[in-house]
């Protein structure tokens, strides 16, 4: 066996034994949303499997948006999955709907009415759940099991026909009241909702349950290896059941463990709650962890589908640490992004003996990629460093500016910083420091070696940007498992503007959708709320997992 076998998922190694032993002449596999919400980083390990799985074994994917339920279902949230699949780097064979097929569902549940393996139900729901039993004790089926199949025929077809009010009644499997698998006490397939559908309007007003309609269709699609999370091994037994009954195309069902991870929430509903109570700003806010959050904060598809990969796909359930997903990005934008100059916090500083108006340097756009390139970066008597580089007492071993030492302005000069001025209260104003004109980067003659390189802007030449500082939106490590409500442990200091930054002039005229490392401070990337007047930068991640070490300092 070589090492390529044995590192196959279980997901491949059932594929594989399929089309080995021609059970299968080739793959279909479906990604199957309810656009109810927007997509979270959970569905992208879905979608990253399904069209993954199609693309190594020769096969294709269909996109199917399971949209059994008109009153949670909007198309805008069917055009951003649409945006997040594609984003991702995956095509569709067929862009496919369950509501193209409550036709062929509608005569299905016929087909089990005639069979007497379905009977319309005019109980409360509350009636049914009692009647259902407890996972230890039996269900009992009430007296409108006994209905006869031309009896049910005519109340579903009533059913459809508008003739009762929602809830009034309900169609339900006749399977077993006594199984110890509760999805097998005669569930509901068809439920009343006079409800306007987002595509089929109100031709409708009974809809199937997603348990009936989603194993329905995979078997019209006629897929292969349905791949569902772990919370559907009890349901499996009913789709196993609808396919043997209706003798439809034995499409399988295959769970594997949802992805959970750290200082994270992966549930629609409470992701809608975030938004509807504005605790953010919207489905794409950088500190979600919706797709089109992490796009607009800066993650590349690219990360995340290497994140995806790297997680694996596991039969358990568990906790996958963000930071893994933060390392993939890392490690995505070193080679991608380019390097920039922005100083946060500026202070002034004042190069007394440089007499030229300015200059123009050339610092590489990134170097990592020997085909980079260069840039442009001017140079003049006033400059911005930041605050926190320079110290009027520092401590033994500290490499930045202070009165009477040294540092390099990265691909600029050497400076030594000769006196500090101060206003009538004694706050700092300005640095005045003189330059070593031998020390230019790349031609340095002065042979003076110095430990500490800052970056830095010409004051003449710097454009101001705001700069959004996003972390984590959590505080807590398991929010689906911690203490009260998930709302408490929001992280207050999620988000931090900084409003005054001032930048190299090159990001004016650099992509919006480009990637940057500004030096020393982290990754980022343009926010779509930048304009020509006013550059909004959102920092993707950090350098260095600073998490950890407050983790570790805990």
């Amino acid at each position: 066996m070589s090492s390529e076998e044995k590192s196959l998922n279980f997901i491949e190694e059932i594929i594989e034994a399929d089309l080995a032993s021609g059970k299968h002449q080739s793959i279909t596999t479906r990604f199957p949303p309810e656009p109810n919400g927007y997509l979270h980083i959970g569905h992208a390990k879905s979608i990253v499997l399904n069209f993954g799985l199609a693309l190594k074994y020769g096969g294709s994917t269909n996109l199917r948006f399971d949209d059994t339920n008109p009153v949670t279902e909007d198309t805008e949230y069917v055009e951003s999955i649409k945006n997040d699949v594609k984003w991702l780097g995956f095509n569709w064979a067929l862009e496919l709907y369950a509501s193209d097929y409550f036709d062929q569902l509608y005569a299905m549940a016929l087909q089990l009415i005639d069979k007497g393996l379905a009977y319309v139900d005019d109980s409360t729901s509350e009636e049914i759940a009692a009647q259902k039993g407890t996972p230890t004790t039996p269900g009992i089926r009430n007296i409108y099991a006994e209905r006869t199949p031309a009896e049910n025929r005519t109340l579903f077809e009533a059913m459809k026909a508008g003739e009762f009010p929602d809830g009034a009644k309900v169609l339900r499997a006749k399977i077993d009241m006594e199984s110890p698998n509760m999805l097998l006490r005669d569930p509901i397939i068809y439920r009343i909702k006079h409800a306007k559908h987002h595509r089929t309007g109100d031709k409708w007003c009974i809809y199937p349950m997603y348990d009936f309609a989603h194993g329905q269709s995979d078997s019209i699609e006629k897929i292969t290896h349905s791949i569902c999370t772990l919370e559907f091994v009890p349901h499996r037994p009913l789709y196993d059941w609808c396919i043997e009954n209706l003798n439809t195309f034995p499409s399988k069902q295959y769970e594997f463990a949802r992805l959970n991870m750290t200082y994270t929430v992966m549930s629609k509903r409470k992701l809608l709650q975030l938004v509807n109570e504005k605790i953010v700003h919207g489905w794409d806010d950088p500190r979600m962890s919706t797709i089109s959050g992490m796009r607009r904060r800066g993650y590349p598809a690219a990360a995340i589908r290497e994140f995806c990969d790297r997680i694996g796909v596991a039969k358990r359930d568990n906790l996958i640490d963000v930071g893994l997903l933060e390392f993939c990005v890392r490690e995505e934008l070193n080679k991608t992004a380019l390097r920039r100059m922005v100083v946060f916090d500026p202070i002034k500083v004042i190069i007394t003996n440089y007499t030229q108006a300015s200059e123009a340097l050339t610092s590489e756009n990134n170097p990592e990629n020997p085909n980079g390139g260069v840039r442009t970066v001017p140079f003049s008597k006033e400059l911005w460093i930041e605050r926190e580089d320079f110290m009027e007492n520092p401590p033994k071993k500290y490499f930045r500016l202070a009165p009477g030492q040294m540092v390099r302005l990265k691909s600029a000069y050497i400076i030594k910083c000769e006196e500090v001025i101060k206003d009538d209260q004694g706050n700092i104003m300005a640095l005045h420091c003189t330059y070593i004109p031998e020390s230019k980067s790349g031609s340095d003659s002065s042979g003076i070696h110095v430990k500490g390189t800052l970056h830095w802007v010409s004051a003449a030449h710097a454009i101001q940007a705001e700069v959004r500082l996003y972390d984590r939106l959590f505080k807590v490590e398991d929010v689906a498992n911690a203490e009260g409500d998930f709302k408490d442990h929001i992280n207050p200091d999620s988000l931090q503007i900084i409003s005054g930054a001032y930048a190299e002039p090159a990001l004016a005229d650099d992509p919006s959708e480009q990637a940057f490392q500004f030096l020393r401070k982290g990754y980022f990337v343009q926010d779509p709320d930048s304009s020509k007047s006013k550059l909004v930068f959102n920092r993707t991640v950090t350098l260095k997992d600073a998490w950890a070490k407050e983790v570790k300092k805990g």
